[in-house]
């Protein structure tokens, strides 16, 4: 019994549903990077915000000022549509990790029946090769024996063929 193509078949397309789920997951991952990265440039825009303020207290600079709590308040404006946006891209990462995982291990199932398959192949060939071989040592030694003339009997208690008692005509 041969691999089938359809499992062959099944193999390269759950293969390349594999790939095509590993490229999805990376690609979000990269999304979540971004988000990650972007709310800790919000964090440094808070923090020079808020510098910007307490320089203003010094000098007095009003407009300073307001553009300082501005700053600060548009950063923690940033930073909660950025918290959400991250909340999605996780859900979303995560579901497309446990789809690629269900993928693989679909892959790796068909993988497994694929070398059941050859190894059941293997055996049977062995053994049809082993008989085969069985088959032709004894037609060799049958046909040797059947070649060679039939050996004379030397034992002196046997009496020749012609002097037995059956085909004496006397």
């Amino acid at each position: 019994m041969a691999v089938s193509r359809a499992l062959r078949r099944l193999l390269r397309i759950l293969t390349i549903e594999e790939e095509q789920c590993r490229l999805a997951l990376e690609s979000a991952l990269g999304e979540l990077r971004l988000f990650e990265r972007a709310l800790s440039e919000t964090g440094n825009q808070a923090r020079n915000g808020r510098r910007l303020v307490r320089a203003s207290a010094r000098s007095g600079e009003l407009p300073d000022r307001l553009a300082g709590i501005e700053e600060t308040h548009a950063a923690d404006r940033r930073a909660a549509a950025l918290a959400l946006r991250i909340r999605e891209a996780r859900s979303n990462v995560d579901s497309l990790r446990q789809e690629f995982l269900d993928k693989r291990v679909a892959c790796r199932q068909v993988e497994t029946l694929i070398d059941e398959a050859k190894a059941k192949d293997a055996v049977i060939t062995a053994r049809r090769t082993q008989q085969a071989l069985d088959d032709w040592y004894l037609n060799r030694l049958h046909t040797s024996r059947i070649a060679r003339p039939p050996e004379s009997s030397t034992d002196p208690t046997e009496a020749p063929a012609s002097n037995s008692p059956l085909t004496d005509k006397t």
